[in-house]
């Protein structure tokens, strides 16, 4: 639906007040914006070789050397891209009635542009913690014929927002999407749910309590975030990840695993830094979500440090610096991060690959703003060409907390 002089009505300048209207949209993406950018992905896929094993000729003896000799290990990734699009309209009503200070708090168009921005930076800062399913999030209803999804973990709910459409799937990706959609309606972010125009099962006629959340479009089509390139599960035989079977060596290939449950939080990031730098591994940033960002300061107390680390286009988080044999780490919150879990990183050793910025205007034609050919109003598209790309995953660590 265009934008128009009804759904605008609430930003168009009146005479009594000259108060700006805020945009309440979520802007940090703290992994986001410090991980390092190749914006010239030409071509088709993108190798990403990696040596996980070194020649085994080696003995005190020379003829059992001799013997013994072989080579080197390698492995590539062959890094595909995904796409991803956030467009929207104006109807010419609505921009000429905004065009000026004199007329309305916001200009529609730009407003309607640096929100469609907005939301396009928000689902790339999401994907770059996912598999590569596209989930938003996961039922944990009591039952389906209520318009009240409650999500299994209540940090999820900085992914929705009103008005989004949503489809349901029994898998968390691999799987299929059920028929019908859902809109969201309301947004509680204290309490973790969100309420769709109706029933769940009204509009997923075969929803099931425990369902993933998907915005429709996305399923199995996000970018491969960090939960992909450093499962939970170390890979088995067979596994095929951009054309690598990453059994012959689960560590090198896709990270270590670390449990932290049972431990206090300060012990296990400590375990998960000192496993990571034994393995060869110099992690820099440990991002976690914001209620375990909080246990961690709680518990360090008076000890704490803080560290203010910088991207390289000049945006700082602060964070808590934590020591490590092999130099300090900071540990900075991230609404985007999958709940109870942290990510040890070094990240030097990872890049968000993508043709030209990784969420910019669609300007293949050199026009940014588009008439409409059917309506009495202009569209704007968004979106990008990217994915995430590491070339040591042995030297980064998934730590699961409580």
């Amino acid at each position: 639906m265009s934008l128009n002089m009804t759904n605008f009505d609430a930003a168009l300048k009146e005479f009594y007040t000259d108060d700006a209207v805020q945009n309440t949209v979520y802007k940090d993406n703290p992994f986001l914006a410090l991980l390092p950018k190749n914006k010239s992905w030409e071509g088709d896929t993108l190798p990403i070789p990696i040596t996980y094993g070194n020649p085994q000729g080696r003995s005190r003896t020379f003829a059992t050397a001799q013997s013994n000799k072989g080579n080197s290990l390698h492995k590539k990734f062959n890094l595909t891209r995904v796409k991803d699009y956030s467009l929207f309209s104006v109807d010419n009503e609505t921009l000429k009635a905004s065009r000026s200070n004199r007329g309305a708090f916001m200009q529609a168009l730009t407003t309607e542009a640096d929100g469609a921005l907005q939301a396009g930076t928000r689902n790339l800062a999401i994907g770059l913690y996912g598999s590569g399913s596209g989930k938003m999030g996961r039922l944990n209803n009591v039952g389906v014929a209520t318009p009240i999804a409650t999500l299994s973990e209540a940090e999820d709910v900085t992914n929705f927002e009103v008005g989004m459409s949503i489809v349901l799937s029994a898998a968390d990706g691999g799987g299929a999407v059920r028929a019908g959609t859902l809109t969201v309606l309301e947004v509680d972010r204290d309490a973790g749910t969100v309420t769709f125009t109706g029933n769940i099962v009204a509009g997923v006629a075969a929803a099931a309590i425990t369902d993933y959340m998907f915005v429709e479009g996305d399923y199995d089509l996000a970018e491969a975030g960090l939960e992909a390139w450093l499962p939970g599960t170390a890979p088995t035989a067979g596994d095929n990840f951009f054309g690598v079977d990453r059994s012959a060596d689960p560590t090198r290939l896709a990270g270590l695993r670390i449990d932290g449950t049972g431990l206090p939080i300060e012990e296990a990031f400590v375990k998960g830094i000192t496993r990571t730098c034994r393995e060869g591994g110099r992690p820099s940033h440990l991002f976690t979500t914001y209620d375990k960002w909080e246990e961690l300061e709680n518990a360090l107390g008076s000890k704490v440090v803080y560290n203010t680390v910088m991207s390289d286009v000049g945006i700082g988080f602060s964070g808590i610096k934590l020591a490590s044999p092999k130099g300090p780490v900071t540990v900075i919150a991230d609404q985007n991060c999958t709940a109870d879990v942290a990510y040890l990183i070094q990240m030097d050793m990872w890049k968000l690959h993508s043709i030209d910025e990784p969420v910019d205007f669609i300007t293949t034609d050199s026009l940014r703003i588009l008439r409409e050919t059917s309506e009495d109003g202009v569209e704007g598209r968004i979106g990008g060409y990217r994915n995430l790309g590491c070339r040591a995953p042995g030297f980064n660590a998934r730590i699961q907390l409580d």
